[in-house]
Protein backbone atom coordinates (compact mmCIF):
# COMPACT_ATOMS: atom_id res chain seq x y z
CA UNK A 1 0.00 0.00 0.00
CA UNK A 2 1.17 3.76 -0.95
CA UNK A 3 0.40 6.84 0.03
CA UNK A 4 -0.10 9.93 -1.80
CA UNK A 5 3.40 11.66 -0.93
CA UNK A 6 1.55 14.68 -2.63
CA UNK A 7 -0.59 15.41 0.30
CA UNK A 8 3.30 15.70 2.45
CA UNK A 9 4.01 18.84 0.11
CA UNK A 10 0.73 20.67 1.83
CA UNK A 11 0.98 23.29 4.55
CA UNK A 12 0.50 21.51 7.88
CA UNK A 13 -2.25 23.57 8.90
CA UNK A 14 -5.09 24.85 6.65
CA UNK A 15 -5.47 28.64 6.76
CA UNK A 16 -8.61 28.96 8.48
CA UNK A 17 -7.53 25.97 10.96
CA UNK A 18 -4.93 27.72 11.94
CA UNK A 19 -7.03 30.87 12.82
CA UNK A 20 -9.46 28.79 14.31
CA UNK A 21 -6.98 27.48 17.06
CA UNK A 22 -5.22 31.01 17.49
CA UNK A 23 -9.37 32.45 18.75
CA UNK A 24 -9.71 29.30 20.67
CA UNK A 25 -6.11 30.15 22.48
CA UNK A 26 -6.95 33.82 22.99
CA UNK A 27 -10.56 32.97 24.36
CA UNK A 28 -8.97 30.97 26.90
CA UNK A 29 -6.67 33.58 27.96
CA UNK A 30 -9.09 36.54 27.79
CA UNK A 31 -12.78 34.52 28.38
CA UNK A 32 -14.46 37.71 29.20
CA UNK A 33 -13.50 39.61 26.01
CA UNK A 34 -15.94 39.92 23.25
CA UNK A 35 -14.81 38.64 19.94
CA UNK A 36 -16.14 40.00 16.91
CA UNK A 37 -15.31 37.61 13.29
CA UNK A 38 -15.02 39.49 10.54
CA UNK A 39 -12.19 36.55 9.07
CA UNK A 40 -13.99 33.54 8.05
CA UNK A 41 -16.54 34.53 4.80
CA UNK A 42 -19.94 32.96 6.82
CA UNK A 43 -23.17 34.44 6.19
CA UNK A 44 -25.18 35.72 9.30
CA UNK A 45 -27.94 36.40 7.81
CA UNK A 46 -30.87 33.24 7.81
CA UNK A 47 -32.59 31.95 4.55
CA UNK A 48 -34.83 33.84 2.49
CA UNK A 49 -38.76 33.46 3.22
CA UNK A 50 -39.14 32.13 -0.46
CA UNK A 51 -36.36 29.24 0.35
CA UNK A 52 -37.86 28.02 4.11
CA UNK A 53 -41.31 27.77 2.51
CA UNK A 54 -40.12 26.06 -0.11
CA UNK A 55 -38.14 23.48 1.74
CA UNK A 56 -41.01 23.08 4.49
CA UNK A 57 -43.34 22.08 1.87
CA UNK A 58 -40.76 20.08 0.90
CA UNK A 59 -40.27 18.47 3.82
CA UNK A 60 -43.91 17.70 3.97
CA UNK A 61 -43.82 15.78 0.57
CA UNK A 62 -41.01 13.57 1.94
CA UNK A 63 -43.75 12.40 4.58
CA UNK A 64 -46.17 10.99 2.30
CA UNK A 65 -45.66 8.23 0.06
CA UNK A 66 -47.69 9.28 -2.79
CA UNK A 67 -44.75 12.36 -2.78
CA UNK A 68 -42.11 10.66 -1.07
CA UNK A 69 -38.34 11.56 -3.36
CA UNK A 70 -35.44 8.92 -2.87
CA UNK A 71 -32.75 8.92 -5.09
CA UNK A 72 -32.66 11.88 -7.40
CA UNK A 73 -30.54 12.38 -10.56
CA UNK A 74 -26.82 13.28 -9.93
CA UNK A 75 -26.65 16.29 -12.33
CA UNK A 76 -29.73 17.97 -10.28
CA UNK A 77 -33.71 18.04 -10.73
CA UNK A 78 -34.79 19.74 -14.06
CA UNK A 79 -36.82 22.29 -11.59
CA UNK A 80 -33.51 23.73 -10.41
CA UNK A 81 -31.97 23.32 -13.58
CA UNK A 82 -34.43 25.22 -15.20
CA UNK A 83 -34.01 28.06 -12.41
CA UNK A 84 -30.58 28.82 -13.22
CA UNK A 85 -31.11 28.76 -16.86
CA UNK A 86 -33.79 31.37 -16.00
CA UNK A 87 -30.82 33.02 -14.08
CA UNK A 88 -28.71 32.72 -16.99
CA UNK A 89 -31.07 34.05 -19.38
CA UNK A 90 -31.62 37.22 -17.80
CA UNK A 91 -27.46 38.24 -18.67
CA UNK A 92 -27.90 37.22 -22.53
CA UNK A 93 -26.51 33.58 -21.50
CA UNK A 94 -28.59 30.43 -23.21
CA UNK A 95 -27.81 27.22 -21.60
CA UNK A 96 -29.17 23.79 -22.08
CA UNK A 97 -30.08 22.07 -18.83
CA UNK A 98 -27.31 19.62 -19.15
CA UNK A 99 -25.29 22.02 -19.23
CA UNK A 100 -25.89 22.59 -15.64
CA UNK A 101 -24.72 20.35 -12.68
CA UNK A 102 -26.34 20.80 -9.34
CA UNK A 103 -24.04 20.68 -6.45
CA UNK A 104 -23.34 20.95 -2.75
CA UNK A 105 -20.71 23.55 -2.94
CA UNK A 106 -18.40 25.31 -5.13
CA UNK A 107 -15.27 24.60 -3.03
CA UNK A 108 -16.20 20.87 -3.48
CA UNK A 109 -16.72 20.94 -7.73
CA UNK A 110 -13.20 23.29 -7.96
CA UNK A 111 -11.57 20.79 -6.00
CA UNK A 112 -12.88 17.92 -7.89
CA UNK A 113 -12.81 18.98 -11.42
CA UNK A 114 -9.09 17.63 -11.18
CA UNK A 115 -10.49 14.02 -11.96
CA UNK A 116 -11.68 14.31 -15.54
CA UNK A 117 -7.88 16.22 -15.94
CA UNK A 118 -4.83 14.23 -16.77
CA UNK A 119 -1.72 13.78 -14.69
CA UNK A 120 0.79 16.42 -14.68
CA UNK A 121 -0.89 19.23 -16.34
CA UNK A 122 0.75 22.59 -15.43
CA UNK A 123 -1.67 24.62 -13.68
CA UNK A 124 -1.58 28.45 -13.41
CA UNK A 125 -2.88 29.80 -10.04
CA UNK A 126 -3.15 33.69 -9.04
CA UNK A 127 -1.69 34.82 -6.03
CA UNK A 128 -2.78 35.54 -3.54
CA UNK A 129 -5.70 33.67 -3.94
CA UNK A 130 -8.11 31.22 -2.48
CA UNK A 131 -6.26 28.10 -0.46
CA UNK A 132 -8.70 25.82 -2.38
CA UNK A 133 -6.73 25.75 -6.22
CA UNK A 134 -3.44 25.51 -4.90
CA UNK A 135 -3.89 22.36 -2.52
CA UNK A 136 -5.60 20.66 -4.17
CA UNK A 137 -3.32 21.48 -7.48
CA UNK A 138 -0.49 19.92 -4.62
CA UNK A 139 -2.00 16.63 -3.92
CA UNK A 140 -2.55 15.69 -7.51
CA UNK A 141 0.67 16.65 -8.25
CA UNK A 142 0.79 18.84 -10.99
CA UNK A 143 2.97 21.51 -11.79
CA UNK A 144 2.27 25.29 -10.98
CA UNK A 145 2.75 28.30 -12.26
CA UNK A 146 1.68 31.46 -10.37
CA UNK A 147 0.21 34.23 -11.99
CA UNK A 148 1.44 37.39 -9.89
CA UNK A 149 -1.30 39.76 -8.51
CA UNK A 150 -0.33 42.65 -6.86
CA UNK A 151 -1.02 47.01 -6.53
CA UNK A 152 0.55 47.39 -10.03
CA UNK A 153 -1.62 45.14 -11.94
CA UNK A 154 -4.46 46.16 -9.29
CA UNK A 155 -4.63 42.44 -8.27
CA UNK A 156 -6.08 41.86 -12.02
CA UNK A 157 -3.29 40.38 -13.62
CA UNK A 158 -3.13 39.88 -17.52
CA UNK A 159 -1.63 36.75 -19.80
CA UNK A 160 1.42 36.46 -20.50
CA UNK A 161 2.30 34.04 -23.57
CA UNK A 162 5.83 33.39 -21.84
CA UNK A 163 3.74 31.14 -19.64
CA UNK A 164 2.32 28.04 -21.12
CA UNK A 165 -0.68 26.53 -18.76
CA UNK A 166 -2.81 23.88 -19.31
CA UNK A 167 -5.59 24.99 -16.60
CA UNK A 168 -5.75 28.33 -15.31
CA UNK A 169 -7.87 29.18 -12.53
CA UNK A 170 -9.45 32.60 -12.51
CA UNK A 171 -12.08 34.42 -9.66
CA UNK A 172 -14.17 37.59 -9.87
CA UNK A 173 -15.12 38.71 -8.30
CA UNK A 174 -11.85 37.88 -6.25
CA UNK A 175 -11.08 35.88 -2.89
CA UNK A 176 -9.76 37.68 -1.16
CA UNK A 177 -8.70 40.97 -2.95
CA UNK A 178 -12.23 42.09 -4.42
CA UNK A 179 -11.59 43.20 -8.04
CA UNK A 180 -13.19 42.36 -10.66
CA UNK A 181 -12.68 41.32 -14.49
CA UNK A 182 -13.93 43.82 -17.03
CA UNK A 183 -15.07 42.30 -19.88
CA UNK A 184 -12.06 43.87 -21.97
CA UNK A 185 -9.69 41.45 -19.23
CA UNK A 186 -11.89 38.55 -19.48
CA UNK A 187 -11.42 38.62 -23.45
CA UNK A 188 -8.02 38.67 -23.55
CA UNK A 189 -7.94 35.61 -21.20
CA UNK A 190 -10.22 33.70 -23.36
CA UNK A 191 -8.34 34.27 -26.55
CA UNK A 192 -5.05 33.30 -24.15
CA UNK A 193 -6.56 30.04 -23.56
CA UNK A 194 -7.78 28.99 -27.12
CA UNK A 195 -4.65 29.85 -28.36
CA UNK A 196 -2.69 27.59 -25.30
CA UNK A 197 -5.41 25.02 -25.58
CA UNK A 198 -5.89 25.39 -22.21
CA UNK A 199 -8.90 25.38 -20.01
CA UNK A 200 -10.10 28.15 -17.66
CA UNK A 201 -11.48 27.46 -14.28
CA UNK A 202 -14.20 30.26 -13.69
CA UNK A 203 -15.12 30.69 -10.40
CA UNK A 204 -18.42 33.21 -10.03
CA UNK A 205 -19.22 32.67 -6.46
CA UNK A 206 -19.82 35.88 -5.70
CA UNK A 207 -20.87 37.31 -8.91
CA UNK A 208 -24.05 38.54 -6.93
CA UNK A 209 -22.05 41.39 -5.18
CA UNK A 210 -20.91 43.02 -8.15
CA UNK A 211 -22.75 46.48 -7.92
CA UNK A 212 -21.92 48.05 -11.60
CA UNK A 213 -23.28 47.58 -14.86
CA UNK A 214 -20.44 47.25 -16.96
CA UNK A 215 -18.70 44.19 -15.40
CA UNK A 216 -20.14 41.11 -16.33
CA UNK A 217 -21.32 38.09 -13.83
CA UNK A 218 -20.65 35.17 -15.83
CA UNK A 219 -17.44 34.43 -17.93
CA UNK A 220 -20.37 32.82 -21.01
CA UNK A 221 -21.33 36.76 -21.16
CA UNK A 222 -18.10 36.92 -23.57
CA UNK A 223 -17.63 35.77 -26.94
CA UNK A 224 -15.62 32.38 -26.84
CA UNK A 225 -15.74 31.27 -23.52
CA UNK A 226 -18.17 28.41 -24.11
CA UNK A 227 -15.16 26.89 -26.23
CA UNK A 228 -12.63 27.18 -23.15
CA UNK A 229 -14.20 27.95 -19.99
CA UNK A 230 -16.01 25.86 -16.99
CA UNK A 231 -17.69 27.91 -14.37
CA UNK A 232 -18.58 27.35 -10.52
CA UNK A 233 -21.03 29.52 -8.36
CA UNK A 234 -22.93 28.95 -5.29
CA UNK A 235 -25.81 29.58 -3.17
CA UNK A 236 -23.54 29.78 0.27
CA UNK A 237 -23.10 33.64 -0.38
CA UNK A 238 -25.90 35.01 -2.81
CA UNK A 239 -28.59 33.19 -0.54
CA UNK A 240 -27.53 32.24 2.50
CA UNK A 241 -26.65 28.59 1.82
CA UNK A 242 -23.64 27.78 3.65
CA UNK A 243 -24.94 25.79 5.93
CA UNK A 244 -27.15 23.70 3.51
CA UNK A 245 -25.09 23.61 0.51
CA UNK A 246 -26.06 23.65 -2.93
CA UNK A 247 -24.11 25.32 -5.83
CA UNK A 248 -24.05 24.52 -10.04
CA UNK A 249 -21.22 24.10 -11.79
CA UNK A 250 -21.53 24.95 -16.33
CA UNK A 251 -19.47 23.05 -18.67
CA UNK A 252 -21.21 23.90 -21.77
CA UNK A 253 -21.49 20.94 -24.85
CA UNK A 254 -19.20 22.56 -26.66
CA UNK A 255 -16.25 22.34 -24.67
CA UNK A 256 -13.93 19.47 -26.35
CA UNK A 257 -10.34 18.83 -25.83
CA UNK A 258 -9.01 15.98 -28.53
CA UNK A 259 -12.37 15.22 -30.18
CA UNK A 260 -13.59 14.55 -26.31
CA UNK A 261 -16.70 16.41 -24.35
CA UNK A 262 -15.53 17.68 -21.05
CA UNK A 263 -19.33 17.77 -20.81
CA UNK A 264 -19.44 13.92 -20.71
CA UNK A 265 -16.21 13.28 -18.86
CA UNK A 266 -18.16 15.40 -15.90
CA UNK A 267 -21.20 13.68 -15.56
CA UNK A 268 -19.66 10.16 -15.97
CA UNK A 269 -17.51 12.13 -12.95
CA UNK A 270 -20.93 12.46 -11.09
CA UNK A 271 -22.62 9.93 -11.64
CA UNK A 272 -19.56 7.08 -10.33
CA UNK A 273 -19.07 9.85 -7.45
CA UNK A 274 -22.23 11.35 -6.30
CA UNK A 275 -25.41 11.06 -5.43
CA UNK A 276 -26.84 14.42 -5.78
CA UNK A 277 -28.12 17.22 -3.53
CA UNK A 278 -31.28 16.55 -1.60
CA UNK A 279 -34.57 16.93 -2.85
CA UNK A 280 -35.56 19.70 -0.03
CA UNK A 281 -32.14 21.50 -0.62
CA UNK A 282 -33.04 21.79 -4.43
CA UNK A 283 -36.87 22.42 -3.82
CA UNK A 284 -35.06 26.04 -1.79
CA UNK A 285 -32.51 26.16 -3.88
CA UNK A 286 -35.45 26.42 -6.95
CA UNK A 287 -37.02 29.36 -4.84
CA UNK A 288 -34.08 31.87 -4.86
CA UNK A 289 -34.65 31.66 -8.82
CA UNK A 290 -37.94 32.86 -8.88
CA UNK A 291 -38.54 36.95 -8.96
CA UNK A 292 -39.81 36.72 -5.22
CA UNK A 293 -36.72 34.63 -3.93
CA UNK A 294 -34.06 37.03 -6.48
CA UNK A 295 -36.16 40.03 -4.25
CA UNK A 296 -35.55 38.85 -1.18
CA UNK A 297 -31.76 37.80 -1.45
CA UNK A 298 -30.97 41.32 -3.21
CA UNK A 299 -32.08 42.88 0.13
CA UNK A 300 -29.76 40.52 2.17
CA UNK A 301 -26.98 41.46 -0.35
CA UNK A 302 -27.72 45.05 0.19
CA UNK A 303 -27.52 44.21 3.89
CA UNK A 304 -23.99 42.82 3.32
CA UNK A 305 -22.91 45.64 1.17
CA UNK A 306 -24.01 48.17 3.98
CA UNK A 307 -21.11 46.52 5.75
CA UNK A 308 -18.59 46.52 3.31
CA UNK A 309 -19.72 50.77 2.85
CA UNK A 310 -18.92 51.02 6.63
CA UNK A 311 -15.90 49.00 6.91
CA UNK A 312 -14.24 51.19 3.37
CA UNK A 313 -15.45 54.61 4.89
CA UNK A 314 -13.34 53.58 8.11
CA UNK A 315 -10.62 52.49 5.98
CA UNK A 316 -10.43 56.13 3.95
CA UNK A 317 -10.58 57.73 7.35
CA UNK A 318 -7.41 55.97 8.37
CA UNK A 319 -5.81 56.61 5.21
CA UNK A 320 -5.23 53.15 4.94
CA UNK A 321 -4.84 51.68 1.18
CA UNK A 322 -7.79 48.52 0.46
CA UNK A 323 -9.53 47.40 -2.51
CA UNK A 324 -12.80 45.74 -2.90
CA UNK A 325 -15.88 46.41 -0.79
CA UNK A 326 -17.86 47.95 -3.61
CA UNK A 327 -18.38 44.53 -6.08
CA UNK A 328 -17.81 41.85 -3.32
CA UNK A 329 -18.25 41.09 0.29
CA UNK A 330 -14.48 41.20 0.41
CA UNK A 331 -11.87 43.99 1.56
CA UNK A 332 -8.96 43.71 1.10
CA UNK A 333 -6.56 46.15 3.31
CA UNK A 334 -2.48 47.09 3.07
CA UNK A 335 -1.53 46.99 7.00
CA UNK A 336 -0.50 49.43 8.49
CA UNK A 337 2.80 50.40 9.83
CA UNK A 338 4.16 48.15 8.01
CA UNK A 339 3.12 45.41 10.06
CA UNK A 340 3.46 41.65 8.57
CA UNK A 341 0.05 40.10 7.91
CA UNK A 342 0.21 37.45 10.71
CA UNK A 343 1.63 40.47 13.01
CA UNK A 344 -1.30 42.66 12.40
CA UNK A 345 -3.70 39.59 12.69
CA UNK A 346 -2.37 38.70 16.17
CA UNK A 347 -2.20 43.36 17.67
CA UNK A 348 -5.87 43.57 16.14
CA UNK A 349 -7.33 40.02 18.14
CA UNK A 350 -5.58 40.90 21.29
CA UNK A 351 -5.51 44.71 21.49
CA UNK A 352 -9.60 44.81 19.74
CA UNK A 353 -10.97 41.58 19.84
CA UNK A 354 -11.40 41.58 15.62
CA UNK A 355 -10.60 38.64 14.11
CA UNK A 356 -9.67 39.20 10.24
CA UNK A 357 -7.54 36.79 7.74
CA UNK A 358 -3.96 37.24 7.24
CA UNK A 359 -3.13 38.01 3.23
CA UNK A 360 -0.20 35.58 3.68
CA UNK A 361 -2.69 32.60 4.09
CA UNK A 362 -3.62 33.52 0.10
CA UNK A 363 -0.49 33.36 -0.71
CA UNK A 364 3.29 34.97 -0.85
CA UNK A 365 2.18 38.12 -2.57
CA UNK A 366 -0.64 38.82 0.55
CA UNK A 367 2.27 39.19 2.68
CA UNK A 368 1.67 42.55 4.22
CA UNK A 369 -2.11 42.85 3.44
CA UNK A 370 -5.22 41.97 5.43
CA UNK A 371 -9.22 40.46 4.38
CA UNK A 372 -11.95 41.83 6.14
CA UNK A 373 -15.17 40.15 5.23
CA UNK A 374 -18.51 41.81 5.27
CA UNK A 375 -20.70 39.98 6.14
CA UNK A 376 -21.20 39.95 10.11
CA UNK A 377 -24.16 41.69 11.63
CA UNK A 378 -24.58 45.33 11.47
CA UNK A 379 -24.19 45.90 14.86
CA UNK A 380 -21.14 44.01 15.41
CA UNK A 381 -19.43 45.18 12.29
CA UNK A 382 -20.23 48.93 13.04
CA UNK A 383 -18.66 47.97 16.62
CA UNK A 384 -15.72 45.85 15.13
CA UNK A 385 -14.50 49.14 12.86
CA UNK A 386 -14.64 51.45 15.43
CA UNK A 387 -12.26 48.62 17.19
CA UNK A 388 -10.37 48.78 14.44
CA UNK A 389 -9.96 52.35 14.09
CA UNK A 390 -8.48 52.83 17.81
CA UNK A 391 -6.73 49.71 17.39
CA UNK A 392 -4.14 51.53 13.93
CA UNK A 393 -4.79 54.82 15.71
CA UNK A 394 -2.86 53.56 18.56
CA UNK A 395 -0.28 51.93 16.60
CA UNK A 396 1.34 55.08 15.94
CA UNK A 397 1.94 55.98 19.45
Amino acid sequence: MKLNENFSNLNKNYLFLKISKKIQEFEKESPKKNIIKLGIGDVTLPLCDAAIEAMQKALLEMGKKETFRGYGPEGGYDFLKQGVQWYYQKRDVDLDLDEIFISDGAKNDVANILDIFGLNNVSLIPDPVYPVYLDTNIMAGNKILYLQANVENNFLPMPDEAMKADIIYLCSPNNPTGEVYDSIGLKKWIDYAIKMEAIILFDAAYEAFISEDSLPHSIFEIEGAKKCAIEFCSLSKTAGFTGTRCSYTIIPKELKFGGRSLNDFWLRRQTTKFNGVPYIIQRGAEAIFTERGQMQVTESIAYYKENARVITQALKKLDIWFTGGKNSPYIWMKTPKNLTSWEFFDVLLSEAGVVGTPGLGFGANGEGFFRLTAFGNKGDTVEAVSRLRACVMNLGR
